[in-house]
């Protein structure tokens, strides 16, 4: 029950994600094509909104429920991983024409063929985890 406030701020999401039309494949269709500016700006309002949380976050040194500092770790150097990464997430977008957090909300609309798709994103989590030790980091 104490979970409840954060399933509400998950409904909440993806009734705004599904009203600006962000789980469209027709308007991410259009971004991979720079047809439209509509994705380019809900994703800059992100980026944005994370960049300056962030940064209040610091200045303000906020600390989580039981009191302790939140802290930031700063990134390893190296560009290879965060392109490779990139790359490779932005294909499985494009091709699939979704990304992680509407996979839920088109499944909440009752697209069932996003099963399929879901499948798959964990699929490649779970074979990344086998994997990842592996992989030069």
């Amino acid at each position: 029950m104490k979970y409840i406030k954060f399933l509400a701020v998950g409904f909440i999401f993806g009734i705004v994600l599904t009203k600006a039309e962000a789980v469209s494949w027709y308007r991410i269709y259009e971004m991979f094509h720079f047809q439209s500016f509509h994705m380019f700006g809900i994703i800059g309002v992100g980026v944005c909104t994370g960049l300056i949380g962030l940064q209040l976050f610091k200045k303000f040194k906020v600390k989580d429920l039981q009191g302790n500092p939140i802290v930031m770790p700063d990134k390893e150097a190296g560009i290879t991983r965060y392109l490779v990464g990139g790359l490779l997430f932005g294909l499985g977008w494009g091709l699939v024409g979704t990304c992680p957090a509407p996979i839920f909300i088109l499944l909440g609309t009752g697209a069932v063929g996003v099963l399929i798709i879901l499948f798959g994103a964990l699929l490649g989590t779970f074979l990344y985890g086998l994997i990842k030790d592996k992989l030069p980091h």
